[in-house]
């Protein structure tokens, strides 16, 4: 509770600063999201299904990824990504605690783990999720601005002070899901390796 309130205040004083600031975006130079290289430490991908425009006009993204990647020997790994070029008028985030439970999935077991990547620790947060006899496991995070954040009251309150400080909203969010079949296997530490793998080349993307 005393971090959320830690939070709270500073969104209010971010907001107060914001006010005062020219509410355009700094210009961000970076690629598509579609230059992700298709083939990334040994998993290729391939297109998943477009999402359909009811379901983009409620992401309110400006830019995203639906692929499937698979590698000899591991789970395929379903990767989403979404990006924003600015969350000041309304098109923000939908996090996937949200959305989940609204497609039928329960979560059965959460954390926060940190993958090593480029030299750098990075917290990202990690679900196991059910649906009948089916399970997945999840891992996502937000990025942008230079940052990688799991918690979403941190990313909110790094938004205020971003749009305050840096005249900057843009930034999105990274899906990693993959099956987690009767028999166990790696599904686990294959979601943590392609994960780990993508973050370099999501740098730049999602910058």
């Amino acid at each position: 509770m005393i971090a959320r309130g830690l939070v709270v205040v500073a969104m209010l004083i971010c907001a107060s600063l914001t006010g005062a600031r020219a509410s355009h975006e700094a210009p961000v130079e970076r690629a598509s999201l579609s230059t992700l290289p298709r083939t990334i430490a040994g998993w290729h991908g391939r297109e998943s299904s477009p999402l359909t425009g009811d379901v983009l006009a409620q992401l309110g993204v400006d830019d995203y990824i639906n692929r499937t990647y698979t590698a000899e020997g591991a789970t395929p790994i379903g990767l989403y990504a979404g990006y924003y070029t600015s969350q000041r008028q309304g098109d923000t985030i939908h996090s996937p605690q949200n959305c989940l439970p609204g497609a039928g999935w329960q979560p059965v077991s959460s954390t926060t783990i940190s993958l090593g990547a480029g030299g750098r620790s990075l917290p990202v947060n990690q679900y196991v999720i059910q649906k009948g006899v089916d399970r997945q496991v999840v891992l996502y995070w937000y990025q942008g601005r230079g940052r990688v954040v799991a918690s979403e009251f941190a990313n909110k309150a790094y938004l205020m002070w971003d749009a305050a400080v840096l005249r900057r909203t843009n930034g999105g969010l990274v899906r990693v899901i993959s099956p987690l079949p009767p028999s166990g296997g790696n599904s686990v530490q294959d979601a943590v390796r392609f994960a780990t793998a993508i973050i370099p080349s999501l740098d730049r993307l999602m910058p």
